[in-house]
């Protein structure tokens, strides 16, 4: 093994090892830990894949240079072999930079209106049109857990479950993987319908992604540390939707992180739901102050989803999308927000990984 790459030997030892494990039908019997080592082996495939390829590139190079030490006309095969080796000692470099360990998870992600009233909850409508279409196009399942409608047929305020179907090959498949770089302010510019002159105007709405729990042991959260408070649902305008205190609000005293869910009829399922969001979003405090704690480049990836960084302008008149991070700008806005957003997350995630490249050569 190449002392380049002496961090191999244990990830490939580490692989076997689940691989063993996941043959275990009993690690089957528990989901949330057959999951997290699903994940995790996925990972890992990727490292393996990239030095499997790598040492058969050397190889090959090796017996190509012994064999054209006796036959010239080998000679003209070497340059090419070693362009081979070179491009799988890069993809191994590429798999070795420590991910982000969250990749492969399912997430919950929430759309808010902000400025620009009855016109940014029209526009918070249309990102959540834009990522369910996304998400279809992908392959993922996708389910609402929470919804305040405004007046026009808008939201207010939405949260939708994204998830993935079966078990990943691939840890960059993940929904995290790709949607995590859509959190943050959404700017959008256009005429809009309840404006009479034709002038246009300019509104926002917050997206938060936040990676799902797998298991809720995952996240330990202490009954003592909550104060739950029941309530009446109420609809568009806030009239009263539901005759009894099925709504239910949590507050995590500790952090002061707060989840309201109404839209369920029981008061035990709108419980169910906001632990589930109050599990993410604890996941993602976590996170953030293992990364605030790092360095600022190691933080980057964290920034992603501050919902106070506007991250991208939708321009109807121009048809213009434009990712502020990135510099992605392209003339296609009716087919992104129809659902085809693969080059505008793909601009994220290589900006991302010339970075994490960055500091790995540092």
């Amino acid at each position: 093994m190449s002392e380049a790459f002496a961090t191999v030997e244990p990830l490939l030892a580490e692989h076997a090892d689940i691989e063993q494990q996941l043959a275990d039908p009993s690690v089957h019997a528990d989901a949330g830990r057959a999951r997290v080592l699903g994940r995790r082996y996925a990972e890992l495939g990727q490292v393996v894949a990239a030095y499997r390829a790598w040492e058969q590139a050397t190889t090959d190079l090796a017996d190509a240079t012994e064999i054209a030490e006796l036959d010239d006309a080998y000679t003209a095969e070497l340059p090419a072999l070693r362009d081979g080796v070179e491009a799988a000692a890069e993809r191994l470099r590429r798999v070795l930079i420590p991910r982000d360990p969250d990749d492969a998870r399912d997430v919950i992600l929430e759309i808010k209106a902000g400025e620009g009233g009855e016109e940014s909850a029209l526009f918070a409508g249309d990102l959540l049109r834009m990522y369910l279409r996304y998400a279809e196009r992908r392959g993922w399942r996708t389910e609402l857990i929470e919804a305040t409608e405004s007046d026009l047929g808008g939201y207010k305020d939405v949260q939708v479950a994204i998830k993935a179907r079966g078990q990943l090959a691939d840890a960059g498949d993940g929904v995290w993987a790709s949607l995590k770089y859509e959190g943050g302010v959404h700017r959008v510019q256009r005429v809009p319908v309840t404006e009479s002159q034709g002038r246009i105007h300019t509104s926002a709405a917050g997206v938060l992604v936040l990676p799902e729990v797998d298991d809720p042991g995952e996240v330990e959260i202490d009954p003592g540390d909550l104060r739950i408070d029941v309530y009446r649902s109420s609809g568009p305008g806030g009239q009263s939707v539901n005759t009894t205190d099925s709504a239910v609000r949590i507050t995590h005293l500790p952090t002061g992180i707060v989840v309201s869910m109404q839209n369920e009829k029981s008061q035990l399922q709108n419980r169910e739901q906001a632990m589930r969001v109050l599990r993410a979003r604890l996941l993602a405090a976590r996170a953030e102050e293992v990364a605030t704690a790092a360095s600022e480049a190691r933080r980057s990836q964290v920034r992603t989803v501050d919902r106070s960084e506007r991250i991208r302008t939708y321009n109807y008149p121009e048809n213009r999308i434009a990712d502020h991070r990135t510099g992605y700008k392209a003339y296609n806005l009716d087919t992104v927000l129809d659902g085809d957003l693969d080059a505008v997350v793909r601009s994220a995630i290589d900006a991302d990984e010339a970075a994490r490249l960055a500091v790995a050569g540092a």
